[in-house]
Parts: structure tokens; C-alpha cells; sequence
């Protein structure tokens, strides 16, 4: 069993990398003539297009892994069948069950590899992409909105563990790749909604844990104790205090990881990242529907390898009279595309309809799983 194992192993594998490089390169061609049209624009050269290509390529690995796992998995099976070696090993006793454990061992390859690129090397490619497009176009990010980019913070002045007294609007108009901020408004306000102070500064520059410190600055603040009891415009006038600073250490939950989410979609972040900004998110009364779905779809997405080795299984037992390997192969291919485009429509829908976030992220796997199951059950009852 152990040496049909490997042979099973080697062959998928191999199918399966074959169909994934070629899924890449015709996604990085369709890509690079996407980009040409960019090329010029600023500082933006064909080495930079081409750069930015190939930092997009472990995305497409992410997300077709499944496909191709798919794809490869039914061109070698039905190698198998064609050749007859599928009913030679049926009749020395290989059981469906026993060809689903091995499939199970080889896609636990595949997932492992998918769980990989979608936590690690997606969320820094597609960064380092989207920071060398702007770089070199002589943009950044923050540029693109004509007020510039708002966030919002929670005003905790004992530290990021202490208790609120307030909230704070950050408004940059500009955030240079490095993560350094430029052109800041914080407007701040206490419990009441009460602005309490108005700060500019010309920079802003992360330090350390929920830490920035301001450079060339004033800030503004309001004693709204005085602006109640105002009777006269200099009592108003008293109640307001300026002061210039050179430096100035600012306490927020807002760090650069927060701030570059603009720069990729929610399916681009890892896990770790989805969780940490739903917090974020959800303690500053914002919706997080969206980035709850990002997140279940990251932890189920690698378990689709299973669910597609599955639906391969049955192409197995179709000898090659009732259909030719290149009718297989494109059924495949429909049912992969198929799962794409179901799984980006639930979470679409799901959003849309405020289904639960877990549900949402793994009903089209499951739909696919019951599916495979069916085909299965009718071919060992047939």
C-alpha cells in the first residue's frame, strides 16, 4: 500500500504543478498587458510592471491551488482509467474508501501549501506590490481621496489597556510607503461628543507599540466647562488655548498595519491581521461584517483542496469509452470556475443579507463536499 501511495503522491503532484504553472503564467501574461498601459505614468517603468506581476503571482496561487488540485487530480485519475491501472488496483483490493485516505494524505500537501501563501506570502506580496506601484508612479497612498484618509480612535490616556475617555478623528493626507504619516488633523472629543482639542502636524512617525510621535505641530484644546457658561465672544476666546510643539508622543490604537488595510483587499490580509483589525473595527462601533467573512474564508479556504480531490475521485471510475480525457479535463476546469464564482458570490450575498459570517464562508465548500458525496454513492451503487 505504501508504494501505491507514492505512485499516487508523485503523479498528482506533478499533474498538479504542471496545471498550477500553467494557470500562472496565463494569469501573469493577462496581467503584464494590463499593466503596460501604466507604464510611463510618473516613474513607472516596464521593470516595475513586470516586478509588480511577479509579486502578484503568489495571490494566484492562493486562490487557484484548489483548481489546480482539482485539475490535476482528474487528468491523472483518468490516466489511471485509461490505462486500466485504476482496475487493476480496484481488483487487488483498493476500496473507494481507501483511494479518498490517500487522496486525503496528497491534498493535506496542497492545503498546507495554501494555509502557507494565504498567511504569509500573500499579505506581504501584495503590500509590496501595491507600495512599489505608488512608489514609483510618484503617489501615495492617501492621495487618492480628495480629503485624504479618516480613521477613527479610541482616546485612552493611561495606555492602550486603560479605560476610554474619548474618541478622536484622524484625518492624513498622505502616508508614504514607509508608514510615515504627513498633513495630520486629530480632532478629539470626550464622552459627551464634545470636541475637546484640535491638533495638526506637519508628520507623524511610528515609534512603537501604539505609539507615534508628532513633529512641527499645535494643538488646540477647548475647556468645555468655559464654553458652556460663555456669555461673551472673550469668554469663548478664553476657553480656547494654542500651543506650538517641535515633538509630541501620541497614544493610539491606529498603527501603520491599520492604516495600509487601504492598500489590499480584506481576502489579501492574513488571518491574524483580519482578527486584530475586526477588533479594531468592532471597538470602534464600525461595521465588520466584511472583514468576519475575509476571516472564516481564510481559515476554511485551505480544506476546499479536500473538497476538490473529492470530486475528482468519481472521474476514476469512468473508463475511457465514455468520455475522452479532454471532455474530463473540462469538466473540471467548469467546476472549478464554478467554485470561484460561487464562493465569491455567497460572500456577496452573505454580506448583503447579514448572514452569519462562518456560514457564509464555508456553504459553497460544503455544497461541493455533498456534491461529490452524491457522485460517489451513485457510482458504488452502480
Amino acid at each position: 500500500m505504501k508504494i501505491l501511495q507514492k505512485y499516487f503522491a508523485t503523479e498528482i503532484i506533478r499533474s498538479v504543478l504542471f496545471v498550477l504553472i500553467a494557470f500562472l503564467a496565463l494569469f501573469a501574461f493577462f496581467d503584464l498587458v494590463g499593466e503596460l498601459k501604466a507604464v510611463g505614468h510618473g516613474g513607472y517603468k516596464i521593470e516595475h510592471a513586470f516586478l509588480y506581476v511577479l509579486m502578484g503571482l503568489p495571490r494566484y496561487v492562493y486562490e487557484l491551488m484548489p483548481i489546480a488540485a482539482l485539475i490535476g487530480t482528474i487528468w491523472t485519475l483518468s490516466q489511471f482509467a485509461a490505462r486500466s491501472e485504476f482496475t487493476i488496483m480496484r481488483a487487488s483490493s483498493m476500496s473507494t474508501a481507501m483511494a479518498g485516505m490517500m487522496l486525503v494524505k496528497i491534498g493535506m500537501v496542497f492545503a498546507v501549501t495554501t494555509f502557507v501563501f494565504g498567511e504569509f506570502v500573500v499579505p506581504i506580496t501584495s503590500n509590496m506590490a501595491e507600495k512599489l506601484r505608488l512608489t514609483s508612479q510618484g503617489a501615495s497612498f492617501a492621495q487618492e481621496f480628495r480629503s485624504g484618509l479618516w480613521t477613527k480612535d479610541v482616546i485612552r490616556a493611561g495606555g492602550p489597556d486603560s479605560e476610554a475617555t474619548g474618541s478622536r478623528f484622524l484625518n492624513v493626507r498622505e502616508i508614504r510607503s514607509d508608514g510615515q504619516l504627513l498633513d495630520l488633523k486629530i480632532y478629539e472629543f470626550n464622552r459627551d461628543f464634545h470636541l475637546t482639542a484640535l491638533i495638526t502636524a506637519a508628520r507623524a512617525d511610528y515609534k512603537g507599540p501604539n505609539l507615534w510621535m508628532l513633529s512641527d505641530g499645535s494643538e488646540a484644546a477647548f475647556s468645555d466647562t468655559v464654553l458652556q457658561g460663555a456669555t461673551a465672544a472673550s469668554d469663548i476666546k478664553t476657553a480656547i488655548s494654542t500651543v506650538r510643539f517641535a515633538s509630541k508622543a501620541l497614544v493610539s490604537e491606529v498603527t501603520p498595519d491599520i492604516l495600509s488595510v487601504g492598500l489590499v483587499t480584506p481576502e489579501q490580509m492574513s488571518a491574524y491581521d483580519l482578527v486584530g483589525y475586526t477588533q479594531y473595527l468592532a471597538e470602534n462601533n464600525r461595521e465588520t461584517a466584511r472583514y468576519e467573512i475575509a476571516f472564516w474564508k481564510k481559515v476554511t479556504y485551505p480544506f476546499a483542496v479536500f473538497v476538490m480531490m473529492a470530486l475528482a475521485l468519481p472521474f476514476a471510475y469512468l473508463h475511457f469509452r465514455s468520455g475522452g480525457v479532454s471532455l474530463k479535463i473540462f469538466t473540471g476546469i467548469m467546476i472549478g470556475v464554478s467554485f470561484l464564482l460561487i464562493n465569491s458570490m455567497f460572500s456577496h450575498l452573505g454580506l448583503l443579507n447579514t448572514w452569519p459570517p462562518f456560514a457564509t464562508a464555508i456553504l459553497p465548500s460544503t455544497l461541493f463536499l455533498l456534491a461529490a458525496i452524491g457522485a460517489l454513492l451513485w457510482i458504488e451503487r452502480h
